[in-house]
């Protein structure tokens, strides 16, 4: 082992000494290129020593990396400033280099047959990454970081972008005249705008709305994106244990914040709050317990509403403008004369049903109009229950 060792020493002075003759390298640039044979971490410090050893002198300008390995302190310093506001434990550095750096690093380990060393931008990021966390207590994550810096060279800029932060939760609404979704700002459509302040909506008096400002307040995030388990109008009433969502937040400034079991935000409840490390990819089924007022343009008769049950023996094909046809099936049919060309409806139906549709028989067939021989409309549809089957 010990002749091995002497043995790459004495093949790295000698490569050093033809490199040298016809270019002057940094000692980090030239500790890179032997670093990997000798199984060392400081490049640095090994290329003192060979300097040393050979009695060079440091030299004024890095063929390689024209001293930018002696300047990383500028940028570490932009990363220190832009993290300041930021909460993470660990992260992960990206550089973006000029080229024509890149085309002399790949032309020396070409040139002198040099293999299986770290690229000049792997020990950018490398060492201004020791640096940082040393500086910030925190740990280096090529998985799943808390945040990712890109550091532009090329422009002497610096990006920061923190891993979204993933919460899942319940909701109900005990108001009418609230919508589930807000509408996007006018001057992006969504995008997000300095009118906006780039959360992409304007005005907070949906559901939507009321979620995303709570959470841009307690986490300091830019944007909302919820991923909604079902919709309902905005006349409509969201009761029981709620209706499930998610939400993918992104820019956070915090990744923690105290969330209770129960948030009032203005006729709209929130349930059981909290973070989750994902959200789900597959798409969610689910089945809701709704009651439905409808009204009929004639007169009906409580022996007629017993047609109703046949929704339960057949699955409701729904036509959309696409072209493309689905099934959905409704269970357990409960129903309530109120006058003479108004009752309720009771059921259990599965996610994506049409209530409206499946009233008035809008490309949806078997529908209310056509089983009770009636046209029928929708007045309004409330929830009780929404679960998600597996």
């Amino acid at each position: 082992m010990r002749k091995m060792v002497l043995d790459n020493i004495d093949k790295i002075i000698s490569d050093t000494k033809e490199i040298l003759k016809e270019h002057q390298l940094c000692d980090n640039c030239l500790g890179r290129l032997f670093a990997t044979k000798l199984g060392l971490s400081s490049h640095k410090k090994l290329g003192n020593k060979i300097r040393n050893i050979l009695r060079k002198k440091n030299t004024k300008s890095c063929y390689i990396c024209k001293n930018l390995m002696s300047k990383l302190d500028l940028q570490l310093s932009k990363m220190l400033e832009m993290s300041n506001d930021y909460e993470f434990s660990s992260f992960l550095v990206g550089a973006i280099l000029q080229p024509s750096i890149l085309d002399r690093d790949d032309q020396i380990r070409s040139k002198f047959k040099l293999q299986g060393i770290s690229s000049i931008k792997a020990d950018v990021t490398r060492e201004i990454g020791k640096r940082f966390g040393r500086k910030t207590r925190t740990k280096v994550n090529y998985q799943n970081p808390d945040i990712i810096f890109t550091l532009d060279f090329k422009n002497a800029e610096c990006e920061i972008k923190p891993k979204p932060v993933f919460l899942s939760g319940r909701y109900t609404k005990n108001l009418r005249g609230i919508p589930q979704k807000q509408r996007p700002c006018k001057n992006c459509g969504g995008k997000g705008c300095y009118l906006c302040q780039f959360h992409g909506i304007t005005e907070f008096d949906s559901v939507e709305g009321k979620i995303a400002k709570f959470l841009y307040e307690r986490f300091g995030a830019q944007q909302a994106k919820i991923t909604w388990i079902g919709s309902e109008d905005e006349t409509s009433l969201v009761l029981g244990k709620g209706r499930p969502f998610f939400v993918k937040l992104a820019n956070p400034h915090k990744r923690k914040a105290r969330l209770g079991k129960k948030i009032q935000l203005g006729g709209v409840l929130i349930h059981d709050l909290k973070i989750i490390t994902k959200i789900p990819s597959n798409v969610m089924k689910f089945r809701s317990r709704v009651e439905m007022e409808v009204q009929t343009e004639n007169k009906i008769k409580p022996s007629q509403l017993k047609n109703l049950h046949k929704l339960e023996k057949q699955p409701i094909s729904i036509y959309e403008n696409s072209g493309k046809k689905s099934q959905k099936n409704i269970y357990d049919i409960r129903y309530k004369k109120k006058s003479s060309n108004c009752f309720s409806l009771f059921m259990k139906a599965d996610g994506g049903v049409p209530l409206k549709r499946l009233a008035n028989g809008s490309e949806v067939t078997p529908s209310l109009s056509s089983i009770l021989e009636n046209p029928c409309k929708c007045k309004h549809f409330d929830f009780y229950e929404i679960a998600l089957t597996h």
